[in-house]
């Protein structure tokens, strides 16, 4: 009942999002537009603008949120996200490159990002390692890969002042301008992302248990660790790729999700990718309809949401411990 819940809210979210902007659409109207495809200026702002922005929107969200489940459960921390371990630092450096330094391989956008991530993940893994990882140094060696990586990012927009024209909107997160094209260079990834961390999705819950139980049942610990990192930098790549640095989104839905479905990762991942999706669309709504008719990037209204809960549940981790 819950997830038929979430599903519904999340259908709510895309309607919305579809339906309103500078031009406002009633759902008749919507559906009548899209049936003739007449060509009109109606059609093509829904097909070629809303629609594209808000299927990658709901793609990025659910991305960002399998992500930041699965991150959360290697980590066996609350705090965890793609953010945290330098993830979406190393997709996003990746990003930047090949924005300012490789204009004409567009297409390259979602390997580099995904190669940077990856590197960045693996990196802050060999730093933690020591007679095994343990999830403080990880979290530590993370946040010190994150601060480095985003040095890296600002040095080359400084040498490439230039060619940096249209690189803000990518290291603020936004869906402006997105098109089919975006789309279809990025779902493959994440759909074998989220195939993946669904596979997967048993593995994790052994892994919750803690290290000596899931040996004592069998489980392959460090390679399991592995994979389920490269599933969550895969997704975060392909996500950072898609809209930029967008934050909070893999802090917020997994928590969203867990209070509403419970801890089992069977059913926490394709809750916790329902609610990033609601929560990416349901952002980027408002940025659109706050200024008419400037709008808002949606990293910005996730950077007005997401520090908020950070904190509460920053103070509810405390209290806890």
């Amino acid at each position: 009942m819950a997830f038929l819940a979430l599903l519904a809210l999340c259908v709510l979210a895309f309607m919305f999002s579809v339906r309103f902007g500078e031009l406002r659409l009633g759902l008749p109207e919507i559906v009548t537009t899209l049936w003739r495809r007449d060509g009109g200026l109606d059609y093509q702002i829904l097909w070629h603008i809303r629609l594209p922005r808000v299927l990658l929107g709901a793609l990025v969200g659910a991305s960002f949120a399998v992500s930041g489940v699965i991150l959360q459960g290697v980590l066996r921390n609350p705090l965890a996200s793609p953010g945290i371990i330098g993830v979406s630092a190393g997709g996003g450096l990746a990003g930047i490159v090949v924005m300012v330094l490789l204009p004409r391989h567009g297409g390259a956008m979602v390997p580099a990002a995904f190669a940077g991530s990856l590197l960045a993940a693996l990196l802050v893994y060999v730093l933690s390692w020591k007679r095994g990882v343990s999830t403080i140094r990880l979290i530590l060696a993370g946040v010190a890969v994150s601060a480095m990586l985003g040095a890296l990012s600002s040095a080359v927009l400084l040498f490439n002042a230039e060619k940096a024209g249209g690189v803000l909107d990518f290291t603020i997160g936004s869906l402006s301008t997105r098109s089919w094209r975006h789309v279809e260079q990025v779902w493959p990834y994440m759909a074998l992302g989220l195939l993946m961390a669904q596979a997967l999705c048993g593995r994790l819950n052994i892994l919750a248990l803690g290290d000596d139980v899931a040996v004592g049942l069998g489980l392959q610990v460090e390679r399991v660790r592995v994979a389920l990192l490269a599933t969550a930098a895969l997704l975060a790549a392909a996500a950072v790729s898609a809209v930029g640095l967008l934050g909070f989104v893999g802090l917020i839905a997994p928590h969203l999700a867990r209070m509403v479905i419970g801890s089992d990762n069977r059913f926490l991942l394709p809750a916790a990718a329902l609610l990033g999706a609601t929560l990416v669309m349901a952002c980027d709504s408002v940025g659109r309809v706050v200024m008419p008719p400037s709008e808002l990037p949606v990293g910005i209204i996730m950077a007005m949401v997401g520090p908020p809960f950070f904190l509460w549940l920053l103070r509810k981790v405390s209290y806890e411990a």
